[in-house]
């Protein structure tokens, strides 16, 4: 399994989530970059915002989403406007995933499409929970299987049993999309999320959604963590 990289604070720990982004992207003629929400990211989001980079050329899209409006302060579309899509990244498309339909699954359906076409990822930011869970990808939830199925066709699901607050359906990229990427960076802060990945490593009975990232082959993974 990858090695952790363990960084003394966070600031190091959000210069070299960026740093990994900005280089990946360097890399791709038309990159896209998919990035997740929550209260971790948003300091890689101010640093990547004033980077030099084409941005009219760089899709960005979402790990997963809150089945709220996009202004909603739940909403990770809202967080990634407020603090990725300015200054500098302004010019950056963005690649929504919440719409204008009646339910999670029927968004989901319909950004099939549009996620299809800006496969492969140049890179993908995903966070974990204390519980395991990645993007909106939750332990027992009724479509984890689907979710968690690398050689699925399906690249987003919608998921009404979310497990996290606040407790709303979502609509989340599955692992055939997460890992369609030339660099997964795992961003983790704090012990108790440290201890999940370490007991990820130790006990392979233990599978909550993250070991399947963890432990998978299919793409370059780094893990990238500070107390």
């Amino acid at each position: 399994m990858t090695p952790i990289e363990a960084f003394a604070d966070r600031e190091t720990l959000m210069d070299a989530a960026a740093e990994a982004l900005v280089g990946a992207v360097r890399q791709v003629p038309a990159p896209a970059l998919a990035v997740s929400g929550g209260k971790t990211p948003g300091p890689v989001f101010d640093r990547l915002s004033a980077r030099d980079l084409t941005w009219e050329r760089i899709n960005v899209t979402l790990t997963d989403d809150r089945f709220v409006e996009p202004t909603s302060p739940e909403s990770n579309e809202h967080l990634v406007r407020q603090r990725l899509l300015v200054g500098k990244a302004a010019r950056a498309p963005f690649v929504a995933l919440k719409g204008a339909g009646p339910t999670p699954e029927a968004d989901a359906a319909a950004a099939e499409t549009r996620i299809r076409a800006i496969l492969p990822f140049a890179a993908v930011l995903l966070g974990m929970g204390p519980d395991g869970h990645v993007a909106s990808l939750f332990p027992g939830g009724s479509k984890l299987g689907v979710g968690l199925d690398f050689e699925g066709e399906r690249l987003v699901i919608g998921v009404d049993d979310a497990a996290d607050p606040p407790r709303v359906p979502r609509i989340s990229l599955t692992a055939r999309a997460l890992v369609t990427t030339n660099l997964l960076v795992m961003l983790v802060a704090g012990d108790e999320k440290r201890a999940v990945i370490e007991r990820i490593a130790s006990n392979l009975d233990y599978a909550p959604p993250a070991a399947s990232f963890l432990r998978q082959d299919r793409c370059p993974l780094r893990v990238l963590w500070a107390p």
